[in-house]
């Protein structure tokens, strides 16, 4: 049963992993965490204001230190930052620790989700958005799919359609 294990769910900025996280867990009667309130919540900042004191590098080491704490817990829905995957160590934590899913979700869609979110520090700069959305998009793309037990699209889904996909193809496994 789905309820057993931990999810872990993966994906860019914008592709609804906290939203389906909350559902899922309310769902599943789960505990749910998201890496980046977990870290807001223990730094007594938001995540923008961590990023511009640490730089995007001291960022990663807390989110890496927090999401490698949380997921040894059991039971556990996890909404990771969508920049965790850039760590090995995380990967590899994620992969053996959970089901991972990994929530895909078009640049389009990206950016029209994000576009108002002053909290995404990635694309608080001069450059295009959606320019850093597709570059973001090349880096880690690759890295959701080398750590992905289930990839879903959340494009024109609300999140309790995507929440019973995942617990239909979990329990499926």
């Amino acid at each position: 049963m789905a309820e057993k294990r931990n999810i872990f769910l993966i994906g860019p900025m914008g592709a609804g992993k906290s939203t389906i996280g909350r559902q899922l867990a309310q769902q599943l009667h789960m505990e749910f965490f998201d890496s980046d309130q977990e870290i807001e919540q223990r730094t007594g900042a938001d995540v923008s204001w961590v990023f511009d004191v640490e730089g995007e590098v001291g960022f990663r080491n807390r989110e890496e230190k927090i999401i490698n704490e949380l997921i040894k817990n059991q039971g556990i829905i996890l909404a990771t930052g969508g920049g965790s995957v850039k760590s090995r160590k995380t990967r590899n934590c994620l992969s053996a620790r959970g089901v991972v899913v990994y929530l895909q979700t078009t640049i389009e869609k990206q950016f029209a989700r994000t576009q108002r979110d002053k909290k995404r520090p990635l694309l608080q700069t001069d450059s295009p958005p959606g320019e850093i959305l597709k570059a973001l998009a090349k880096e880690r793309n690759p890295l959701y799919e080398e750590i992905a037990d289930l990839t879903i699209c959340t494009d024109d889904k609300s999140a309790k359609v995507v929440a019973n996909q995942i617990i239909s193809m979990i329990e499926n496994n």
